[in-house]
């Protein structure tokens, strides 16, 4: 194993505990900054490239069909592949925390449709569940089950907030462990059933979990109710037949007891724990090897990194697998300098660089890794505040610039864009204008020609209209095309109006004979 100092070049303040990593055939993305997308990336997508030792993170683009991916931490996120055998595979994302502190039930999928030398574009996918659909949440895993040709997600514990009833003043933020079920989740048809299983008596939270063909592995975790992270180790199996799935679980022995760990995989029977936490305010410095002969687990303790003494010494740490048996680490900087960098970075290689193509299988499991100010009280406190906004970006920052790149990328993300002649939202301080924002922007797509994107907030559009617009697939039209949407349409066949025939307008009979002038007055009058 071997420890390598990272230096950032710009954006370094978009990391922050609770990101993701995605590894695209050795590419590797960066998700889950803590503040809103700004101009200079829309997408809040970043390709993560890693040369020499130094970090530059490059915007990605998404294509135009694709829904809105709001930056999200600590959500759960897995490989998806249409068979074992398939080279092509696809991220699952799910849940999360909005940079507004809000949890997301969601469920999207991301994939490259795109490749060249400059860039790699992106189409996500928002899936609907129906069913047992799991509660909004943060700190769970999920993980992809292969079983007699058939695939099913596996959706397994975190935190949410307390519910509604129960919440005060003083508990409004709350947190508290999900119910210990586990989620089945049909990608495919896009249906969900939970499962109470008696073996799985308390919620946990960032625990590891290894997917292995039809088997989830779960080690360890945290459970806030009892404040343990208990020396668990399960194994879920879950058999596919034609008719109902079958789900039963297992008590194995030799367990570990760790949280916010980070899980790499080196070969295609061999994984390796780094990091994590052994007690609320104790790093777990050990790490381990997690290998598989069958059905058989083993699970020992390998020789330590040279930790630098800023890691040893560090309160906190936090990061992601980046894949081929590396691991991306983050520790506070040193705050007592005015200039000291907010977080300084480390790649820890778990393989040798000649290691062969077995080594440099990606793994099929979940990132685990712990928000802070859940198990431990530093999150967001007073003591550790390391960075200015959390929605703001380097003042150094080179993308944060114009530039004709910029403006190439956003035309064909479609969320920063001058939708109409008045448009009047300034890119660079833009906020999310409606609460639908936390799960789709406020901007709606006008179904006209080609189509195009259009602000809400231009056009004026009230807040349920919004959410109606964003739930169905109406159609809609801008203030540009709704009169040329209407020549389009059909009118409704009127009734022509009736007019009072002229002689009712009097009586015949003696003294009652109208003169002509009169009745030529009373024709302009009613004509």
């Amino acid at each position: 194993m071997s420890l390598q100092m990272v230096t950032v070049s710009n954006n370094v303040a978009l990391i922050q505990p609770g990101f993701s990593l995605m590894n695209f055939d050795g590419q590797v993305f960066f998700f889950g900054q803590k503040g809103w997308p700004k101009r200079s990336c829309p997408t809040g997508v970043f390709h993560f490239d890693v040369k020499h030792n130094h970090l530059k993170l490059k915007p990605a683009v998404f294509s135009k069909d694709s829904c809105y991916l709001p930056p999200l931490r600590y959500p759960a996120t897995c490989i998806f592949r249409g068979s074992l055998e398939s080279g092509k595979h696809e991220y699952i994302i799910h849940g999360g925390k909005t940079p507004n502190n809000e949890l997301s039930d969601k469920i999207y999928v991301m994939s490259v449709v795109g490749k060249n030398n400059k860039k790699v574009t992106f189409r996500c996918t928002e899936k609907d569940l129906e069913g047992d659909v799991p509660e909004a949440r943060y700190g769970h895993s999920i993980d992809m089950v292969y079983s007699q040709g058939r695939s099913m997600g596996v959706l397994f514990g975190g935190r949410s907030y307390i519910p509604a009833a129960q919440r005060t003043t003083e508990k409004w933020n709350s947190v508290a462990d999900c119910l210990p079920h586990i989620f089945l989740v049909d990608f495919e048809f896009g249906c969900s059933t939970s499962y109470l299983l008696p073996e799985l008596q308390d919620g946990l939270s960032f625990h590891v979990s290894i997917a292995r063909n039809d088997t989830i592995y779960i080690l360890g975790g945290h459970s806030l109710a009892n404040n343990i992270r208990p020396a668990n180790l399960y194994r879920i199996k879950v058999d596919l037949p034609l008719g109902s799935p079958a789900v039963s679980c297992t008590v194995l022995p030799g367990g570990i007891s760790v949280s916010s760990a980070i899980l790499t995989q080196t070969k295609s029977d061999e994984f390796v724990i780094v990091g994590g936490y052994q007690l609320e305010n104790q790093k777990r410095l050990v790490c381990n090897t997690v290998s598989f002969e069958g059905d058989k687990i083993e699970i020992h303790e390998m020789e330590t990194p040279d930790w630098t003494p800023d890691i040893k010494h560090s309160k906190i740490w936090f990061g992601s697998n980046m894949g081929n048996g590396t691991v991306f680490l983050g520790i506070p900087g040193d705050n007592k300098q005015a200039t000291s960098e907010a977080f300084y970075f480390y790649m820890l290689k778990c393989v040798e660089d000649d290691a062969n193509e077995d080594q440099k299988t990606l793994a099929d499991s979940q990132t685990s890794t712990e928000d802070p100010g859940d198990s431990t009280p530093f999150e967001d406190s007073e003591e550790f505040c390391f960075s200015a906004e959390a929605n703001s970006f380097d003042g150094d920052d080179a993308f944060d610039t114009y530039n004709e790149d910029d403006e190439e990328d956003e035309s064909e993300t479609g969320y920063w864009i001058t939708c109409c002649p008045t448009c009047d939202v300034d890119v660079n301080t833009w906020v999310p204008f409606y609460s639908t924002e936390l799960n789709k922007p406020a901007m709606i797509y006008c179904s006209h020609g080609d189509g195009h994107w259009v602000h809400a907030q231009c056009m004026d559009l009230a807040e349920h209209t919004l959410i109606h617009l964003s739930e169905g697939s109406n159609k809609y039209y801008c203030n540009e095309h709704v009169k040329i949407a209407r020549a389009l349409q059909t009118p409704k066949r009127a009734p022509p109006l009736k007019k009072p025939p002229l002689k009712s307008l009097h009586k015949k009979g003696p003294g009652k004979i109208l003169t002509p002038a009169k009745k030529s007055f009373l024709r302009r009058l009613f004509d």
